[in-house]
């Protein structure tokens, strides 16, 4: 009999920005997914509704768009299926499963005061467990699940190995409020039940909940996903990541100028590994991702790792790509966006702009030769390499540069010929030469920045400078 496909799904509550753990959480599910030829899916469990915003859903889906994971079918919208989570809690009743229970908020506080001053456990046991239907008061109740006394519930969890609870420790949890609303653990169950979902990928603050939803499954002979309980992210100092420790939300790393790609190459190094591989393709994390090869210690974040993964990716790019990229950090900032013009000249330099840079506010800032407009105000170091001499020998290569035919070796040879006449080397001329073509004493070669301005432009800069 052929394999299930593979089904996995990202479940984030609209409350709040989409943290960076969540992100990764989500990457995880995607590639496993996808590098199964399985299906991604993605559902909003929005049932809190005093804090649940549709801007926080907006975002979420913003966020997971923007690092490129891509989903499956329309996002689910838990809230909206509150009927079913109930049909469902009613089957358990119908099954023995799951019973009423009429105990009082009150009555439940005094069982636990009682228990806590005889010194017992204080889990809350109903009376109505077993009761005779015949029994049942006329007022409103709860559904709990008849979850098993005895024994244990275990667990095998594909990253934290065989997790056990002994069942004496859980009690009847309830499944559908006395105001017929369904609870959280109930909702996820059927929820994943009825997605089709095969593994379930996520934090291992969830832990706990997989033995409760293990129950549910069980009570109702559903086949159970695989689980996989990933540990959390903590930051530098190996605390629980937290806004202290700077960005948390992936939205800071997009104002922030880091690729998505870089992105989620980072993220998926962060808590699992291929061998040495630091560096590489969607395709090839999709090919080698696997759950065996997820540690059970926490990832730390490390942001100069985060910069070296960033600089790798943005050198193997595609020039049209990273120029798109520009776009959308500009965006994101709130920046004027690029003009046509600048588009065009952007890319026909990124060819020396992308070596080097970790980011794209570094890009851009290596790209200022080709963005701005003359005439080209130097900063004061600039402004420093243009004193009356350099002035002056930027001048005098003025028409040899007009005469030049534009090519790397011909420019290289009119450059050095000019500095040899002035006594300079071509590295002394450089600074000049540089600071009148950019307005800054940090940019691409020199010859670069000619060959990408063009012969009109870079005469027209030069005499602008030489005054």
């Amino acid at each position: 009999m052929p394999e299930a496909p593979v089904v996995t799904r990202f479940a984030p509550s609209p409350t709040g920005y989409l943290h960076i753990g969540g992100a990764r959480t989500a990457l995880f599910n995607w590639l496993y997914a996808r590098g199964r030829g399985g299906r991604f899916l993605l559902r909003i469990e929005d049932t809190d509704r005093a804090r649940s915003t549709p801007e926080a859903t907006a975002a979420i889906l913003s966020g997971l768009s923007w690092l490129g994971l891509d989903w499956d079918g329309e996002p689910v919208s838990q809230f909206a299926r509150a009927g079913r989570h109930a049909e469902v809690a009613h089957a358990m009743l119908a099954r023995g499963a799951a019973y009423r229970c009429f105990a009082t908020p009150e009555e439940i506080t005094a069982f636990r005061e009682r228990a806590r001053a005889e010194g017992r456990s204080t889990l809350f046991l109903s009376p109505w467990r077993d009761a005779d239907p015949a029994t049942h008061p006329d007022r409103p109740f709860v559904i709990r699940l008849k979850a098993p006394r005895d024994g244990e519930t275990v667990i095998d969890d594909r990253v934290q190995g065989p997790v056990r609870w002994r069942n004496a420790e859980l009690d009847d949890m309830v499944l559908l409020r006395s105001d017929g609303t369904p609870t959280y653990m109930l909702a996820v169950v059927v929820d994943d039940h009825d997605m089709g979902v095969t593994h379930v990928i996520r934090g291992d603050d969830h832990l706990t909940n997989a033995a409760r939803q293990a129950q549910i499954f069980r009570a109702m002979g559903w086949p159970e996903p695989v689980f996989a309980h990933i540990p959390l992210i903590h930051g530098p100092d190996g605390k629980k990541l937290s806004k202290r420790h700077g960005a948390a939300a992936l939205e800071d790393y997009r104002r922030m100028g880091y690729p998505p790609a870089a992105l989620r190459n980072y993220l998926a190094r962060l808590g699992w590994a291929h061998g040495d591989a630091e560096v590489f393709t969607d395709a090839e994390a999709m090919a080698w991702f696997d759950l065996d090869a997820i540690g059970r210690a926490p990832a730390r974040l490390d942001p100069k790792k985060l910069d070296h993964v960033s600089a790798q990716q943005i050198a193997r790019a595609a020039d049209a790509d990273l120029v798109a990229g520009v776009a959308d950090w500009l965006s994101a900032t709130g920046q004027p966006p690029l003009s046509a013009s600048q588009r065009e000249g952007l890319e026909r330099a990124m060819y020396c702009l992308k070596d080097r840079a970790r980011n794209f506010p570094e890009l851009h800032e290596k790209a200022r030769f080709v963005l701005v407009s003359r005439p080209v105000v130097p900063d004061a170091s600039a402004a420093a390499a243009l004193d009356t001499v350099s002035r002056g020998i930027l001048a005098e290569l003025t028409p040899h540069l007009r005469d030049a035919s534009w090519t790397r070796d011909a420019l290289e040879a009119a450059v050095a010929g000019a500095a040899a006449a002035s006594g300079l080397t071509f590295g002394k001329l450089a600074a000049p030469l540089r600071a009148a073509l950019s307005g800054r004493t940090v940019s691409p070669g020199v010859i670069d920045m000619m060959l990408v301005l063009g012969r009109e432009e870079t005469l027209l800069r030069l005499e602008d400078a030489a005054g």
